[in-house]
């Protein structure tokens, strides 16, 4: 396991990578060392240490764990750019482009304003895994600053303390897990542990502690008999012992609700050979010399863990009745069992991240992709988090198709997610399941070793039931039942969604008339990208948006409305965003004295655009650009010409206008971190940033919506984001 050390000097990093015995560039290390030094002189540590100790640790992780050269000046000066005056076109200047895309993977954004801690930690979220998507070792780095800084909670208050540790466990040592790397995972779940549940995590040390003496001593003798047993038969064979960590005998304990003597596998043997054809001898052996207990034997060798876990795993009974766990692997398996993606710099001396078998690193990396393009749909930004915290937790299960297919799913898994994750078209047409061979419930939790056939209708235009969400385990399972609502069924996702809405209002004791409530409902969708009532009651309508998430919203507005009144059915219509009053100075329209102006959201005209007034029923004059897809090009021969009037810019206009860029770009790491800086630079407010990645396609696609003063402001802007690198279209939409 890396050891989290704390470095007070470089000549000790020094000492570190020299006992490492890799082909470290030192000169460049000292480089890294001197600029994050020089940047970081002046901060301090919340424990009063100079901050500099922070890097030289992180750095130290990074050797330990067996890193490349370019990994450990990451490391070092993975936080000059964050906290100090340091920019990524510095960093990238003296150290090259791929160091300063680790930085910019491994940096926050702290420059976009965001509505909740949450929706902040999701975005950072996203933006690492889509770095992750580029580069996996930005992981690697941020798992050795989170272990460094996990060493250090005790100079922070109490609430962070469990705030960091509940982070740690929840979302980074799940991602830790799913890449194999166990060193790290258990590592940050001992320690997170320790703050969140600390009598647990003293109770169970205690327990190891006092019994270590024997613990050891039974380990030693079963070693020296298994080594005599096996040795003669299988010649370099490796036997060692394994404790098990206390976050798992947490789980058993305090989750399952076993005794301590209940459980079987704290302790292990592990044995190590040199082929698989010597691990399954091995087993024979040891099934020879002690008894196995029924139900108890796992093998992962024939079907690895989606993290490409390997190993064969029996639980045997002495003759004295002491019950122990035997893991046998090859020398690859282990190599990889303990430090997974990581084993391809550690056991490949000086291989960067594009030289080390680039092909089975995208493989094992397929999940990233997945799980971005299963959030590319949803408004919600912090379903990402819980996607990690449903869908890369430990427990898993392996069940079959019919053809012997193997299928891992998260354990609590419905025949609804196996469906899903045979293919999209396969759920949404799905009328039934079968598991070995018999009809279940469509709520059926699969178990490992079942085979499962999933029954589909023909019928046209089958598709899912919204009852499925609250079945499925899944991430996966749940976005694509949500795609289907959200493009095969608008208006009835319109209607549910104001139904659900309209009968929480009731349970809250809320009662307003239909325009009040109409006001509400834009007011609050505009503060979830949603520009119409509509798009919000969608949203909820088919689960893109939670409705928990919108009433907190709801209530606030309802509570600014009807404060001073004591009959919310009383209060007045308030003017919607459809009707600004405070443009309207600006905008001149023929004939016309004190009327109501509205810009059209169909074209979103700016000050300085050419533009035409529509006389509307009601509500007042509509002002569209003059090239607006809905402004007829011959005004003059169209239905009702005389509804249409002319319209211009007055003087200067001092509001502020919203405004949507449509930026294509080539995809790469830092992407969006560079669009970002370009509008900050400029102080532009940043209503909502989206990013996706074209399918089947090497393009991102970033919408932006901005808070502008008018076109010349706009054409500025525009201007300055072409010349971010990669990006060749930016469109007004």
């Amino acid at each position: 396991m890396p050891v989290v050390r704390q470095i007070s000097s470089y000549e000790e990093l020094q000492s570190i990578v020299q006992e490492s015995g890799k082909d470290y560039d030192r000169v460049l290390i000292g480089q890294a060392y001197r600029l994050a030094d020089r940047m970081h002189r002046d901060q301090k540590r919340r424990s009063g240490e100079p901050y500099i100790i922070h890097p030289l640790s992180v750095a130290s992780i990074l050797v330990d764990l067996g890193m490349d050269t370019q990994s450990v000046v990451s490391g070092l000066l993975h936080d000059v750019v964050e906290d100090t005056e340091c920019t990524l076109e510095e960093i990238s200047q003296m150290f090259g482009q791929d160091v300063a895309l680790l930085i910019d993977g491994v940096t926050k954004l702290d420059k976009i304003p965001f509505s909740s801690r949450e929706e902040e930690q999701a975005e950072n979220l996203r933006k690492m895994l889509m770095a992750m998507a580029q580069d996996i070792r930005v992981i690697i780095i941020k798992f050795a600053d989170r272990m460094h800084n996990l060493s250090t909670l005790e100079f922070v208050s109490p609430q962070k303390q469990r705030d960091k540790a509940r982070e740690c466990l929840e979302v980074y040592a799940p991602i830790a897990h799913r890449l194999g790397i166990r060193t790290v995972k258990e590592s940050m779940e001992d320690v997170s542990l320790k703050y969140l549940d600390p009598a647990a995590y003293q109770e169970i040390d205690d327990l190891l502690t006092q019994r270590s003496d024997t613990r050891n001593q039974f380990i030693d003798q079963l070693r020296e008999q298994i080594k005599t047993r096996i040795r003669p038969a299988i010649p370099g064979v490796f036997i060692e012992g394994r404790v098990k960590s206390i976050y798992s005998i947490y789980r058993k304990m305090f989750i399952q609700g076993k005794d301590f003597e209940e459980i079987y596998d704290i302790f292990a043997i592990r044995v190590i050979v040199d082929s698989i054809e010597d691990c399954y001898n091995v087993l024979g052996i040891i099934h020879d010399m002690f008894q196995p207990l029924p139900n108890r034997f796992k093998d992962y060798i024939s079907t690895p863990k989606p993290n490409m876990y390997q190993s064969l795993h029996s639980t045997v009974i002495t003759k004295a009745g002491v019950p122990f766990e035997v893991q046998i692997r090859t020398w690859e398996m282990h190599q990889t069992a303990e430090y997974g993606i990581a084993a391809h710099w550690k056991y490949k001396l000086g291989m960067s991240a594009r030289q080390a078998d680039n092909r089975s690193l995208d493989d094992r990396l397929a999940w990233i992709r997945q799980m971005l393009e299963n959030q590319a749909d949803t408004e919600d930004v912090t379903d990402l988090v819980h996607s990690i915290k449903s869908d890369l937790i430990p427990e898993e299960v392996f069940v079959f198709t019919p053809k012997g297919d193997v299928v891992n799913l998260p354990q609590g898994s419905s025949v609804i997610d196996f469906a899903y994750a045979i293919h999209s078209a396969v759920g949404n047409r799905m009328v039934g399941a079968k598991v070995d061979k018999k009809i279940v419930p469509l709520d059926y939790k699969v178990k490992t070793g079942e085979i499962i056939e999933i029954l589909t209708s023909k019928e046209v235009g089958r598709g899912p039931n919204r009852d499925w969400l609250t079945m499925v385990r899944t991430s996966e399972a749940r976005s694509k039942i949500r795609a289907w609502f959200k493009k095969e069924r608008r208006e009835e996702n319109i209607v549910e969604g104001r139904s659900e809405l309209e009968r929480e209002l009731r349970r809250s004791g809320v009662a307003m008339t239909p325009e009040l409530m109409h006001y509400m409902v834009e007011s609050v969708g505009k503060r979830h990208n949603c520009s119409t009532a509509d798009d919000l009651y969608a949203a909820i309508g088919y689960g893109g948006i939670q409705l928990w998430k919108v009433m907190p919203r709801v209530r606030e507005e309802y509570q600014k409305m009807t404060k001073g009144s004591s009959d919310p059915q009383n209060i007045p219509p308030q003017p919607t965003p459809s009707r600004p009053q405070k443009i309207a100075s600006g905008v001149l329209v023929e004939g016309q004295d004190n009327c109501l102006i509205k810009l059209s959201r169909c074209c979103n005209p700016l000050p300085g655009d050419e533009i035409v007034g529509f006389i509307t029923r009601g509500f007042g004059v509509s002002i569209h650009k003059r090239c607006c897809r809905n402004v007829p090009q011959d005004l003059t021969d169209c239905p009702e010409p005389d509804r249409w009037v002319s319209a211009h810019w007055e003087g200067e206009v001092k509001d502020d206008f919203k405004s949507t860029l449509h930026i294509v770009a080539l995809d790469r790491a830092g992407l969006l971190a560079d669009v970002t800086q370009q509008l900050s630079s400029m102080n532009i407010f940043i209503h909502s940033l989206n990013c996706r990645q074209e399918k089947g396609g090497v393009n991102a696609v970033i919408s932006a919506t901005i808070s502008i003063s008018g076109l010349p402001q706009l054409h500025n802007i525009i201007e300055k984001i072409s010349r971010v690198r990669g990006v060749f279209s930016i469109d007004r939409t």
